[in-house]
């Protein structure tokens, strides 16, 4: 599993990331959390609010930061 985190590194982009970790860490799976910050691959999944965060190149959530529960839903 791929987890992204789309944004240009801001704190709200690093927040995302920390918690897209930590539910990893506590659903105990094996999956890559990447950090995707050139604007021109952003744009390609069509999102124009960071952060955002896609499962497996589908988009999640976009332009707020997801809880850590939300996401643990999300790659369940």
């Amino acid at each position: 599993m791929k987890i992204e985190i789309l944004g240009p590194g801001c704190p709200k982009c690093k927040k995302t990331a920390a918690n897209a970790e930590k539910a990893v860490r506590e659903l105990e799976i094996d999956a890559e959390v990447v950090k995707v910050e050139k604007i021109d691959e952003i744009m390609q999944y069509g999102v124009m609010m960071t952060p955002a965060l896609a499962v497996d190149g589908e988009v999640k959530c976009a332009g707020k930061i997801p809880t850590v529960e939300e996401i643990k839903n999300w790659i369940k």
